[in-house]
């Protein structure tokens, strides 16, 4: 495994209301070597393919798992959200809740700003209430970053926002949309791969100190993506990087 810091469905979404499930507070029995506990720049990218590892956070901390339109996001939510209690932020959720109270001949466009409303409205219930918490957002955004990481010190919270970044370029991205059935829209997903792509950039070029607003983050390709099995939150302290 190449570690850098600092230098260079069944899934249950959540259903906006704030219910959540009973938050794991432990590691529990996960061996210390099958463990990956962030901090600052992980880069996994190219790594060889080993053991199934479970990526461990502090009990309160706000996750953000970020990427492409279909570059993998809700697969891997899917299967974390299996192994830890944690709310899970979805804005499509708030989209289709929307979507089924509406005629359905009134274009999106038109009550896109009620959906998004209450999705923030959900997120910021969310990160109040103080348990851990999976974000499934676009990371490239950094007034969000700013956003969650501000509303978490608000709500008491010490384990910082953390971002998980795929990284499986475009090609990869609309396979999967593909696959899915939902196909992006082309101006929407080309300013998607500009903003990845600049932050990318940033992260080449100052390590984790180009996203301040993060406690971690770790950047995935498709392999290492498929090798991190597992989730959990706990009151231990980190261990050394």
């Amino acid at each position: 495994m190449r570690q850098v810091v600092s230098r260079v469905r069944p899934y249950r979404f959540g259903t906006g209301t704030g219910t959540t499930r009973e938050p794991t507070t432990s590691a529990g029995t996960v061996p210390a070597e099958h463990e990956l506990r962030p901090s600052g720049l992980v880069d996994l990218r190219g790594t060889p393919p080993g053991p199934a590892r479970t990526v461990v956070y502090p009990r309160d901390a706000v996750v953000v798992v970020s990427g492409l339109p279909g570059s993998g996001k809700s697969t891997l939510l899917e299967r974390w959200s299996g192994t830890a209690g944690a709310e899970v932020i979805e804005p499509r959720v708030t989209h289709v809740l929307c979507e089924s109270r509406m005629p359905s001949w009134l274009p999106y466009a038109v009550y896109r700003p009620w959906a998004r409303l209450r999705y923030f409205n959900w997120l910021r219930g969310a990160v109040a209430s103080g348990v851990p918490t999976l974000l499934h957002d676009c990371g490239s955004r950094a007034w969000m970053r700013g956003w969650l990481r501000a509303a978490a010190l608000r709500a008491g919270r010490t384990g910082g926002v953390h971002l998980v970044l795929l990284d499986v370029g475009p090609a990869v991205a609309l396979a999967g949309q593909r696959a899915r059935g939902r196909r992006a829209s082309r101006r929407p997903f080309a300013r998607h791969v500009r903003g990845l792509g600049r932050l990318l950039d940033a992260l080449a070029a100052h390590g984790h100190r180009a996203v301040p607003e993060a406690a971690s983050v770790v950047l995935l390709d498709r392999s290492s993506r498929d090798h991190l099995a597992g989730i959990a939150f706990t009151d231990d302290p980190p261990a050394a990087q």
